[in-house]
């Protein structure tokens, strides 16, 4: 009964990954040799084995675990095994903080010290005062009176949506948020919450929202949208849901995952930038991004922090962030207070050169270069790779149909060098006439 049973679910997983080979759909793991951290290098630069440029090519389908492990060498030159050097254009290290060296010290600092810290949940022994500081440091940045940490920015959205949208309430949700607010709304009405039911509103339409707002009998409403939209890198008119909000009286939730550090003039975010920061009532927030670290956080009041930790299930049954990343985010708030408005000033800098450059509208780090059909934006994402840039393609379902796109990810760190770089790269490989053929015909 055993065998049938495991040979009854190898069928079904072996249907399920050859549906998506067949789709040309099939994720993989492919991993990349990380360089030592110096100043001439940045964060940007990478090296890769060539079986690994070969797999990303899809001109070697059969890498071996060996070969994986061989690729992995300290140098990756040990045991014969070539490399080549990558510039990424595919991060979200916006400022460059992963290897700040300031940030890289305190991780030090606090493991050599303390190790990982204690590994139980925060409601048990995980939250250590150096938890609190950082949540202080947080809640200042983004001016509110508590927070809250996660163990990831997507298990916060995820309990944030489960934990609010209970009983009688109505959510709003703008049509291209973050997977996790979608999974964590899913997972809601699963719990029987959401119950003045689910409206996805068109995208940064106020005139839609607002209708369905006027339509909505629930006892309470709850609006949420990302500040900065991840695959088509623009703005939710933070202004425009705030004056909403004073007419509707709902709950404004903010994701500033990709915000935080980037916009505004202290790096506060996108209520921030729009001047609103006063009435956006909660603010989720992650640290893997700018801050260059890992873990997520809330910030909210204090009765909503004391209701997330008594409902927050990703926050209860999860260990606590460990101490040396605890210690290295209160670096990264410390040196985006000294130095985050320069190295912004960079960012913009950047940005401005690569839409002069390449003749693309640029409103933040993030730049979607659209192409148009998959086979398209895959063929660039290949030609990139052989000229040394990795740039993802991005591809239905994450995107619509006929929307495929390179996602360019900016950052501070990069040089002018590897902006010419990439934009020659990039005309030579067709993708700005393929880009700017499809704006035109729009």
């Amino acid at each position: 009964a055993m065998a049938g049973g495991a040979a009854a679910w190898s069928s079904w997983m072996g249907r399920a990954l050859q549906q998506l080979t067949d789709k040309h759909l099939l994720r993989t793991l492919r991993p990349i040799v990380q360089m030592p951290q110096t100043i001439e290098k940045g964060t940007m630069q990478v090296r890769i084995a060539e079986s690994t440029m070969e797999e990303w090519l899809g001109e070697n389908k059969s890498v071996s675990a060996k070969q994986r492990a061989s690729a992995l060498a300290c140098d990756g030159k040990a045991r014969g095994m070539p490399l080549r050097s990558l510039t990424l254009f595919s991060t979200n290290d916006y400022l460059g903080l992963s290897g700040h060296p300031s940030i890289r010290q305190a991780v030090s600092d606090s493991a050599l010290k303390f190790g990982m810290g204690p590994r139980a949940s925060s409601l048990v022994t995980g939250h250590t005062f150096e938890h609190e500081e950082l949540e202080a440091k947080l809640s200042a940045l983004k001016h509110k009176e508590a927070t809250l940490l996660f163990p990831s920015g997507f298990a916060a959205n995820v309990s944030v949506c489960a934990s609010l949208a209970q009983g009688d309430t109505a959510v709003f949700s703008d049509e291209l948020n973050h997977a996790s607010i979608i999974d964590g709304l899913r997972l809601a009405r699963q719990r029987d919450g959401v119950q003045g039911g689910l409206h996805v509103y068109r995208h940064k339409d106020l005139a839609h929202l607002e209708s369905l707002l006027e339509q909505s009998t629930a006892q309470r409403k709850l609006v949420i949208t990302d500040s900065l939209f991840s695959m088509d890198g623009d703005y939710a008119p933070l202004a425009g849901l705030a004056a909403l909000r004073r007419k509707h009286a709902f709950l404004l939730v903010v994701d500033d995952a990709h915000a935080t550090f980037v916009s505004g003039q202290t790096g506060s975010g996108g209520a921030e930038r729009d001047g609103v920061e006063k009435e956006v009532d909660v603010v989720v927030g992650t640290m893997s991004k700018a801050m260059g670290l890992q873990g997520g956080f809330v910030c909210c009041d204090a009765q909503t922090r004391s209701f997330l930790i008594n409902s927050a299930r990703s926050l209860i049954y999860s260990t606590t962030l460990p101490g040396p990343i605890v210690a290295g985010a209160i670096a990264a708030v410390e040196v985006n207070a000294r130095e985050g408005g320069a190295l912004r000033g960079q960012l913009e800098q950047n940005q401005t050169l690569f839409s002069e450059l390449s003749g693309i509208g640029v409103e933040s780090p993030i730049v979607p270069v659209l192409l148009g059909p998959e086979d398209k934006a895959l063929e660039a994402s290949r030609s990139l790779l052989r000229r040394g840039f990795h740039v993802p393609a991005i591809r239905p379902p994450t995107v619509p149909q006929g929307m495929a796109r390179l996602r360019v990810a900016l950052s501070a760190a990069h040089t002018e060098e590897d902006l010419r770089g990439l934009v020659s790269a990039l005309d030579d490989c067709g993708a700005l006439r393929a880009a700017h053929e499809l704006a035109a015909a729009q």
